[in-house]
């Protein structure tokens, strides 16, 4: 009887160890917002290849390890950002995602920080190893990633100014790195600047209350509803008006040309619900926008293996 209790416990620990195990390692893959980096990969090698590559076929590129450490270093990056953000984010996010924060609540916060440590540290080695002018691109990255999330997250118009040219400061690298400057590329980053930064301004409305009482000023809590209104459907009518520019004087084809004659009837919907200014209709507006930019990274990759082809 007691040999049966025992092992009764044992297997009732075991399950109970496994469980938080897989709690600490989901709560690590949160709390570094290792799906975000994931799909930011996806979307260099997808731009990288496609859009700033222009010459080089695929088997250079396949073996050409210096752009693969690149982007290798850029993950890692993202990796310890999304780390330190969380970690200066921490109470804040315990109001706004209660279900990650008790996810993320299995690893001490110390483990958070030696992750961040180590992650920065391999980027700017990896780095290092590729040539110097790489290791100072990481260590301007890395040093405003880290502003950000200590400083300029509560500042206005600064914090939605930064956290989009974070995101994009990757894919600036490369198009310096291939020498890629023309008109279409140039209006193509105007674009995806635009809708990153109404993606950010509507998420700020939904965090609002919650913002002012962290003494985050952002746009929705420092201006009126009315006003916010305004900046936000201004922001989606010049993304129309570039997209106009991009499908009549760039000459762009196929499936982007597609993208940018539907992200119009897109822009549109989305003012459409701006101006109702629920709450269901800005979270709709927000996965709308973030839908829109997967899209985009789709037709990219579409529209390459198409002229490839």
């Amino acid at each position: 009887m007691n040999s049966e209790k025992e092992t009764f416990q044992q297997k009732k620990y075991i399950q109970k160890s496994l469980f938080y195990r897989f709690s600490q390692f989901v709560g690590f893959l949160l709390g570094a917002r290792f799906f975000i980096a994931a799909l930011l990969t996806f979307a260099l090698y997808v731009s990288t290849f496609f859009l700033f590559n222009q010459d080089e076929n695929f088997r250079k590129f396949v073996f050409d390890f210096k752009v693969h450490g690149i982007i290798f270093c850029t993950v890692l990056t993202i990796l310890a950002g999304g780390i330190i953000n969380q970690f200066y984010d921490f109470e804040k996010d315990h109001m706004v995602k209660p279900f990650r924060t008790r996810i993320q609540s299995f690893i001490k916060q110390k483990y958070f920080l030696y992750a961040y440590l180590f992650l920065s540290i391999l980027s700017l080695g990896v780095a290092w190893l590729i040539s110097h002018r790489v290791f100072l691109f990481f260590v301007i990255y890395q040093f405003f990633m880290w502003f950000y999330s200590h400083k300029l997250s509560r500042i206005l118009i600064l914090n939605n100014l930064t956290f989009v040219s974070l995101t994009l400061y990757p894919f600036f690298g490369m198009m310096v790195y291939y020498g890629t400057f023309s008109k279409k590329v140039l209006l193509m980053a105007i674009f995806l600047f635009l809708i990153l930064l109404c993606i950010d301004i509507v998420k700020d409305t939904l965090t609002k209350r919650v913002d002012k009482v962290f003494d985050y000023v952002t746009i929705p809590n420092y201006f009126t509803n009315r006003n916010t209104k305004i900046i936000i459907i201004s922001l989606l009518i010049i993304t129309m008006a570039v997209s106009m520019k991009l499908i009549t004087r760039t000459g762009i084809s196929g499936f982007m040309a597609y993208y940018f004659t539907g992200g119009l009837f897109i822009m549109i919907l989305c003012v459409y619900l701006i101006l109702n200014y629920s709450r269901k209709s800005k979270f709709l507006t927000l996965n709308i926008l973030r839908f829109w930019v997967f899209v985009g990274i789709i037709a990219m990759l579409l529209n390459g293996i198409e002229n490839k082809l």
